[in-house]
This record gives C-alpha cells, sequence and structure tokens, in this order.
C-alpha cells in the first residue's frame, strides 16, 4: 500500500526507476559479486503499516480520502464479524475450565485484537499475573491473568534467532506524560526489554510514580506475547493490513467524487445568456442607466433582482445555459471503482448497504465467496490463539502450583452458513425424503441413515454408544416409540370409555 506502507529503500528504487515487480537484483545496496554472477544475501523485510494512516481510514478521518475511506470500515468490521471468536477444547477438565474462566472474560478483547490486527496488520497480546488493585470488584482473586492489548507502534524492535528465527526478545518502548503535584509537566521514555530469563526496564527521563527501573527475573521461562500478524508471509517481520490493497482505489474515488461535486456546484448555477443588437439602449430602457460607455468602460454590475420583465428590441433575445448533470460522467468510473473495491476486498457488495436488487449478484451468491474468506482468516489465526492458550495454561500452573496432563488445544468457531433458514429447511426435507426412500428400498441401512442426518442435526448422538451416561439414538429412538404408543393407548382407552358411558346412558332412558 503506496501510503500506507513504508520501505527503507523507496529512495532506491526512485533512483533505478519502475522495474520488474518480482526481479529486483539490482535494487538494493545488498548484493555482492560471486564468481560472474550476482547474489543478493537473505533479509527479512522489516517494512511496517503505518497504524496512524490504517486507523484513519478506517475512522474516516482523513481529509483526502473523506469521500471514499467510507469502505473502510465495512471491509474490516464484515470480517471480524463474522469470524468471531473461538472457543478452546482442552481433554483436561482442570485445563477446560481455566480456558472457560480466561476467555470467557475475555471475548470483547479477542474480538478487537482481530480488528486491530485486521485493520493495523499487527497486533500483540501480553498476559500478565497481577494483583487485584480493585479488591472490592474482584474479591474472588487476590491476583488474575490480565489480557494485554500491546498498540504495535510500541513495539520498536523483534530480536530473533539467527538461525531458527525464534523471537529471543520484544523490545517496547513508550512515552509517559503526566504533571506531578505541583502541576509541573513531566515525560519521561520508557524502553522495556522481555526475554524469556529477564524484563529489563529503562527510564529516559523522570521517573514514573510506581515505577522502578531496572532488571528482574522472568518467572516463566518464556515470553508472554503473542504476535497475531495479518496475512504477509514468511520473509516479512510484521503483517499487512487488508486495506492496503483497496487504499488507491479509496483515494481514486474520493477524488473522482470530489471532482464531480466541484463541478456540479460550479456547473449547476444557471447562466443568464443575453443576444443584443443595441447594449446601451438595453441597459437604458431596463436599468435606468444613462451613460452605457462609462458604466461598460468602468466595469459596472447589474441586478436582475426585482426585474422579471425585460424589454428587448426585434430579435433580441435572453436564455438561462445550464449543465444537466455534472456528475453522470463520473457515475460509470465511480461503479467501476466500487467494484474494484468490492473484488480487492473480498467483501460482499451487501456489506456496504447496497440495494441487493440493484447488485449484479444476489446475496446467496456472494455468500460463498465470504465464507472462504472467513475460514482461511480463522486458520491464519489458529496457531496464534493456541499459543495464547498454551500461555495461559503455563501460567496458571506454575502459579497456583497445579499440574495438567496437557497444554495442546483445538479451536471451535461457529458455523458460517451461508443459507437461510428457509434454505436449511428445504435442505434437511430433501435428506430426509432421500434417506427414507433409501431404507424403503433396502439400500441403506439404519445406522447409517442417522449417522448421515446427525450430520445435519446437531443434538442428535451416535447410533451406538459406548457411553453408558449418554445414550445412543437408537436407545432414544425406542424411548421415543414406547412413548408414543403409551400415549396412543392412553388415547384409545379414553375413547372406549366415553362410547360405554354413552350406551349405559341410553340403556337407562
Amino acid at each position: 500500500m503506496a501510503k500506507i506502507k513504508r520501505s527503507s529503500s523507496r529512495w532506491l528504487r526512485w533512483a533505478v526507476g519502475e522495474i520488474s515487480k518480482l526481479r529486483d537484483a539490482f535494487s538494493s545496496l545488498g548484493w555482492r559479486i560471486v564468481g560472474t554472477t550476482y547474489a543478493k544475501p537473505y533479509r527479512l523485510d522489516s517494512s511496517r503499516v503505518d497504524y496512524a494512516k490504517a486507523r484513519a481510514l478506517y475512522e474516516n478521518i482523513d481529509d483526502a480520502y473523506k469521500l471514499g475511506a467510507g469502505f473502510a470500515k465495512p471491509v474490516i468490521n464484515t470480517t471480524v464479524g463474522f469470524m468471531g471468536v473461538p472457543r478452546f477444547r482442552s481433554e483436561d477438565e482442570d485445563a477446560q475450565a481455566v480456558l472457560d474462566d480466561f476467555f470467557g472474560a475475555n471475548v470483547s478483547r479477542m474480538q478487537q485484537t482481530h480488528r486491530n490486527a485486521l485493520r493495523d496488520g499487527d497486533c500483540f497480546v501480553w498476559v500478565t499475573r497481577e494483583e487485584t488493585e480493585d479488591k472490592a470488584l474482584y474479591p474472588e482473586a487476590k491476583t488474575r491473568l490480565v489480557y494485554n492489548i500491546i498498540p504495535p507502534e510500541q513495539v520498536v524492535q523483534i530480536i530473533r534467532h539467527p538461525l531458527t528465527r525464534s523471537v529471543q526478545e520484544y523490545v517496547l518502548k513508550s512515552e509517559h506524560i503526566w504533571e506531578d503535584e505541583k502541576g509541573n509537566r513531566r515525560r519521561a521514555v520508557i524502553t522495556q526489554r522481555i526475554s524469556r530469563e529477564r524484563r529489563l526496564i529503562q527510564v529516559d527521563g523522570d521517573i514514573p510514580p510506581d515505577i522502578q527501573p531496572g532488571e528482574e527475573r522472568n518467572p516463566w521461562g518464556f515470553i508472554p506475547i503473542v504476535h497475531f500478524r495479518n496475512e504477509g508471509d514468511e520473509t516479512e517481520e510484521f503483517g499487512r493490513s487488508d486495506l492496503e490493497a483497496i487504499e488507491p482505489f479509496l483515494k481514486a474515488y474520493h477524488d473522482v467524487l470530489l471532482s464531480g461535486i466541484q463541478g456540479a456546484r460550479l456547473h449547476n448555477t444557471p447562466r443568464l445568456k443575453l443576444k443584443l443588437k443595441d447594449v446601451a439602449r438595453f441597459l437604458a430602457n431596463n436599468f435606468g442607466i444613462t451613460d452605457p460607455k462609462k458604466f461598460i468602460e468602468e466595469g459596472g454590475t447589474i441586478n436582475l433582482d426585482g426585474h422579471e420583465l425585460l424589454i428587448f428590441l426585434d430579435e433580441e433575445d435572453a436564455e438561462f445555459i445550464e449543465v444537466q448533470s455534472a456528475i453522470g460522467s463520473t457515475e460509470p468510473l465511480l461503479k467501476l471503482l466500487f467494484y474494484c473495491i468490492v473484488d480487492t476486498s473480498e467483501t460482499p457488495e451487501f456489506a456496504f448497504g447496497v440495494h441487493t436488487p440493484s447488485s449484479l449478484s444476489s446475496v446467496k451468491e456472494q455468500m460463498p465467496i465470504l465464507v472462504r474468506r472467513i475460514a482461511r482468516k480463522r486458520e491464519h489465526f489458529t496457531e496464534a490463539w493456541q499459543k495464547l492458550a498454551r500461555i495461559v495454561l503455563a501460567m496458571t500452573a506454575q502459579a497456583e502450583g497445579r499440574k495438567f496432563s496437557t497444554y495442546a488445544t483445538t479451536l471451535e468457531w461457529d458455523e458460517v452458513d451461508p443459507r437461510d433458514e428457509k434454505d436449511v429447511a428445504e435442505t434437511l426435507e430433501r435428506i430426509v425424503n432421500a434417506l427414507v426412500n433409501a431404507l424403503q428400498n433396502a439400500l441403506i441401512s439404519q445406522d447409517a441413515a442417522v449417522q448421515f442426518l446427525s450430520q445435519y442435526i446437531e443434538t442428535m448422538n451416535d447410533f451406538l454408544s459406548d457411553d453408558p451416561e449418554i445414550p445412543g439414538e437408537r436407545e432414544r429412538i425406542i424411548k421415543t416409540k414406547i412413548l408414543m404408543a403409551r400415549l396412543e393407548d392412553g388415547e384409545l382407552t379414553e375413547t372406549e370409555q366415553k362410547l360405554i358411558d354413552q350406551a349405559l346412558g341410553n340403556a337407562g332412558e
């Protein structure tokens, strides 16, 4: 993204000009000569997203994009909304309880993590165990795990192992400004270096209250920070914003629409056209100007207010010049730019509030594209979420002296079904009818039919269950048939009793 992504070699590209986008053997100072060939040593791309620009586009507060950046928020929010947040599943019951408590209390922060990662390209989550400051609000625990989201600007460097590329240390830098008791303005730049062995705090400037510079041992033995990196690949240190690809189209949309609006303001004002044979006589007859020559030479002005009637000579006339539509010519270009934004962002049209009948495709046709995008994003963040779950379990085990059989977890996501309720009901009806026909014609067993149908009905159990506490679907079916039979017998008995009473009553008469 030209306006969002920064590159350390931009000046060099300007110097050498535009060449192949995929071949840049001579566009870096890092090349060396080996024999008669040129070789360039590998170096991780450390360019980063302009986070302030990305947020300005998302919030639509950048004046240079005002008329086009309104598309940015739906692109991000639609993906975040359909993604939801994962549920963690562990084979250890105690570990499951810990995961439910921690992540259940931080659902909003989990969703914010997705939003920040998609918008900014990077989101850093730091889990800390802190003493409860507001004990009146948290009487159930003296200490608790805290889900902290670090602004990506604060992470100034990620130090990696030169061979394995594993993270060895995070370097965080932030500015703190406050006023002391006397009202004096204080300022400090705080640098933190966090590794597996230590946490080093350095202060440049005034020392803030409750901050103790120095080095302390890391009690965990691991770095409790997880980097949620959006898109990108192994050659890049930091992630990419989902707004990068559509930024040029947002700018073009703004420029085209602004030009059309300015043109409409300029040209839609009617202009009076006068066709005159004798200008002096026209001015004298209609505006009482006795010296037309002097009036014209001095550049005088006339006011048409109150002159609903104008007097003309033969062959003289007046008319208004008016442009019918200045925006009409820009409409096809705006439409093209809109669909460029839709296609590039992989966001359905209806997410931008488009009226479905005027859309080129229906919601049903657009949903599969969104479903595939959501699935890809979920898989992309799976490893980061699982690492975060391991950190939570490891910190809990060490701090509370607990033991879990495993730290491994699996993620469960809410299904994104592109069908509506009517489509789901119709699909289920067709499947049931097909299975009934297959059973009646001895083409499938009841066990296979129930097993296949359970894929569409979540409340169904396995046909045969090995767990004595959880009945299989066969036992549940038999139990239901027995209950229905009893109800039918009860209704039959009640009907017979009424007939007997009626017969006895007639005999008594």
